[in-house]
């Protein structure tokens, strides 16, 4: 936005700024700069003309004047929620990546960043963000919640006390424990289902809370999927895992957790599982582990 006014500042004095000036003002590439006039004309409605003989913009109505802008709560929330993504980001570029949780945290756009600089991108579930708004707070003032979330053990019910909110292989976790704060416990956020932040309150002493959460994440690269699908995928990522590299209809997807990963090949659609060895005869295990417990379910319910 500061480029924008920028921009407005120099039509309004006459001097016709084209996306050249706009890039040698701010050090950023022509692409970036053609990109801010594109939005002032598609979002902020701006009646840029493009003034030949000048090679540069005017505006065809004198009267038009940028709106007013304004960073709505949802939009704070997001914003918020991203930042501690980034804060957490301990993999390829880190110090890159926690420059940025820095500038999100400020809310603002005082320096630039190169159009080559290629950061994760991470997904903002509407739920995950309210679980961690919630936890948030909950651990701020102390508060027990209850909380209802499934893993690979089932489903669990529990009343828990939430310290801190962490993330792991780009995982968000909130740690916690049930009655004994030294028997704490990790939640993955994308397993609760059902959250509520109770009344009653519970106390922790930080001296007594020693927990391997709090150390330094280790530094890990990727693991890599090779995965043929039915059709070539049409963005950077699938399900929510960056593509590598794709080739037609293979795609090399990257990923941490082998666990995480194997729930999103349960429920996806696709048609095979190239590499990595292991975690196809993984999959093929815990199928097979399924399957058995369905056959047996289901020889006890004829007998």
């Amino acid at each position: 936005m500061h480029r924008i006014h920028w921009f407005d500042e120099q039509i309004r004095s006459g001097r016709f700024p084209n996306s050249g000036s706009l890039a040698r003002q701010f050090e950023i590439s022509r692409r970036q700069a053609q990109r801010d006039i594109e939005y002032m004309v598609n979002t902020l409605r701006a009646p840029l003309m493009y003034a030949a003989k000048y090679r540069g913009y005017c505006y065809e109505d004198q009267t038009f004047r940028l709106p007013h802008l304004y960073m709505t709560e949802e939009e704070q929330r997001v914003l918020k929620y991203l930042a501690h993504r980034y804060r957490h980001y301990d993999y390829d570029q880190s110090d890159a990546v926690k420059r940025v949780a820095h500038l999100l945290e400020r809310f603002t756009m005082e320096e630039h960043l190169p159009d080559q600089q290629q950061f994760p991108v991470f997904a903002a579930q509407p739920r995950q963000l309210q679980w961690f708004e919630l936890l948030t707070h909950a651990a701020a003032d102390a508060r027990k919640t209850h909380i209802y979330y499934k893993d690979h053990e089932g489903e669990h019910q529990i009343t828990f006390c939430p310290v801190k909110i962490t993330s792991q292989f780009n995982a968000d976790y909130v740690v916690g424990y049930e009655t004994d704060p030294l028997l704490q416990t990790a939640i993955r956020l994308e397993s609760i289902v059902q959250l509520k932040a109770l009344d009653e309150h519970f106390e922790c002493s930080q001296d007594a809370w020693i927990s391997s959460w709090e150390d330094a994440l280790p530094v890990r690269k990727p693991f890599t999927a090779q995965i043929r699908f039915h059709e070539a995928q049409q963005s950077e990522q699938w399900q929510g895992y960056r593509i590598r590299e794709q080739q037609g209809q293979i795609c090399w997807i990257e990923f941490y957790d082998a666990d995480v990963f194997l729930q999103h090949l349960y429920a996806s659609e696709w048609e095979e599982l190239i590499s990595p060895g292991w975690l196809r005869r993984k999959l093929m295990k815990r199928t097979e582990e399924i399957a058995q417990r369905l056959s047996i379910q289901h020889q006890a319910e004829k007998e």
